[in-house]
């Protein structure tokens, strides 16, 4: 069966707060300017929002741009931040809480708002709807379609009803070509057809090698005696410890509920280490437990977060299209915040398109004046000023570089004359089981800590069972031959929901992908340490379906 094909004038790849500002400003400039465009999102999620994931303190300043009357418009931001706390987690019982004025700046979160992001991405994308924008849930972009001249076509959405034999089943139906003058990839954090670009279009020769971090979460219904709303806390320290860092969360939003979470540095050089088992051991802290002491946990989700920062940032401009947001790596890690900067990244690149489709441009072309668009704008700034942050807690770790960052954030704001460079990738800190030993983590209470699969199950991950595995070795026998006896096979706890597993068996041990279990968190694609796994979409709808986060 051959593929239909629709024609745009702009496709938008993910509806996540990146993609629907690009789609949004778009639109508000075609209305502006009286010119017919055609604008489609499509989203892998089987809802906008299914898939969104973040802690999050939302900073309004994009927002207040792209629709300065969002509060008359009910935007889902009702809780102001109202205290800000920061936390050394110095051992399991006792804690040092820092004097606001040795907190960088850039972590003062009052005049920000506690929220869910995928609540607003759904109203995000009511808004790009009432503009006129198509968007299309459940579709996943599996493939980027380009021109004879080699420049983005387009992109081509996965086919349905595939088996796991790689057979049509009776339910087949072929994909759909989305052709445009020019695609915007908005695919998150390591977006698989944003790692097929990057490498096409060398977008990364000139920088420095992306850093991530896994970001873990929960939602709890708590004691409405113990609920505090507007309460920011952010920490960090125990349980990681040797070459282990990250930062816990914990905020308590509207409804009696709170969030907490905890992100860990993807450069981590212990294979035993598990960032889930951290994240469970750590909310036991007393910081920690007396917010959730008799609540319920209600929701358990996991994504990885792109934190290299400006020196790390790709090109983002191609032949035909662009990356922003976090496919990109706007992220601020300074702030721990990259809302507000992937959604200003979105709307530089829908004026960037505009000004060329309504000059009569055809598409195709490299959009050249982006970059300095970009460089012209308050994005760049925010980032410049930052740049230093995560090398120096990579150089120098959490106490001196949180010194190092005090100083260049309060003293200096972010515009020392130097740049810190971290060029070693993540996956390349990973060293030889042999060299440490095994971690011990406590078993779970069930009440305040727990295992994987019912976290999972929280999580409402779905995949159609009967398909081709969307994780892919490049080499089906590293795991057992390399990655086993060098590392222990660190698949098996970096994985933050027991997709892969070593089962012991008469005849020896057996590699096993739990695909039904992956959250989409991209870390196994990050993290391992030969780049034998490759995650690319499975079929449109599959994945978790977080209601709230």
């Amino acid at each position: 069966m051959e593929r239909e094909a629709m024609e745009f004038d702009v496709v938008i790849v993910g509806a996540g707060p990146a993609g629907l500002a690009t789609a949004c400003r778009l639109m508000q400039q075609a209305q502006a300017n009286m010119l017919d465009l055609t604008v489609c999102v499509v989203e892998k999620g089987s809802e906008v929002g299914a898939h969104i994931l973040s802690g999050a303190v939302i900073e309004t300043r994009a927002l207040d741009e792209l629709f300065p009357d969002w509060q008359s418009r009910n935007a889902p931001l009702n809780t102001p931040v109202t205290e800000d706390q920061l936390f050394l987690l110095k051992d399991a019982e006792t804690a040092q809480k820092l004097p606001n004025m040795l907190v960088p700046k850039t972590m003062h979160n009052m005049g920000n708002y506690i929220a869910s992001l995928g609540n607003f991405c759904r109203w995000l994308a009511e808004q790009a709807e009432s503009l006129g924008v198509e968007i299309f849930p459940g579709f996943a972009a599996s493939e980027v379609l380009f021109r004879e001249d080699g420049s983005v076509k387009g992109i081509a959405t996965g086919d349905m009803g595939i088996g796991a034999d790689g057979e049509p089943k009776d339910s087949y139906m072929p994909g759909m070509e989305l052709h445009a003058k020019y695609t915007v990839f908005s695919e998150g954090c390591r977006g698989h057809l944003g790692q097929q670009l990057n490498q096409k279009f060398n977008l990364s020769e000139e920088m420095d090698a992306q850093h991530y971090g896994l970001g873990m979460k929960e939602l709890w219904d708590i004691d409405p005696a113990l609920h505090q709303q507007g309460l920011v806390l952010h920490g960090t320290g125990w349980p990681l410890s040797g070459n282990a860092s990250g930062g816990f969360f914990l905020y308590h939003t509207d409804n009696c509920q709170v969030v907490v979470g905890l992100i860990v540095d993807l450069n981590y050089d212990n294979p035993y280490l598990s960032p889930f088992d951290e994240f469970q051991t750590m909310k036991q802290h007393p910081v920690l437990r007396q917010h959730l002491e008799g609540g319920t946990r209600v929701s358990y989700g996991a994504r990885a977060i792109t934190k290299g920062g400006l020196n790390a940032l790709p090109r983002m401009t191609f032949p035909g299209g662009l990356l922003v947001g976090c496919d990109a790596g706007t992220l601020n890690f300074s702030k721990i915040k990259g809302t507000h900067t992937a959604m200003k990244s979105g709307m530089l690149a829908a004026e960037e398109i505009f000004a060329a489709v309504s000059s009569g441009c055809v598409g195709g072309k490299e959009l050249g004046d982006y970059k300095a668009r970009f460089e012209a704008s308050w994005l760049y700034d925010e980032l410049y000023r930052s740049r230093n942050f995560g090398p120096a807690l990579h150089k120098f770790g959490t106490i001196m570089g949180g010194a190092f960052n005090f100083v260049d954030q309060n003293i200096f704001k972010g515009k020392l004359p130097f740049t810190l460079h971290d060029n070693k990738a993540d996956y390349a800190q990973l060293k030889q089981a042999k060299q440490f030993s095994m971690i011990s983590y406590p078993k779970p209470d069930g009440k305040i800590s727990f295992d994987k699969l019912s976290s999972v199950f929280l999580s409402n991950t779905n995949h159609e069972e009967d398909q081709p595995c969307h994780l892919q070795l490049v080499d089906a026998s590293i795991p057992l031959t390399t990655n086993l006896s060098m590392y222990a096979e660190p698949a098996q706890r970096f994985c933050p929901a027991g997709v892969y597993e070593i089962i012991e068996e008469e005849e020896g041990p057996r590699f096993q992908i739990n695909a039904q279990n992956c959250l989409h968190c991209k870390t196994c694609d990050i993290k391992d340490p030969a780049q034998n796994i490759h995650w690319v979409t499975p079929e449109g709808m599959g994945g978790p379906n977080y209601p709230n986060m």
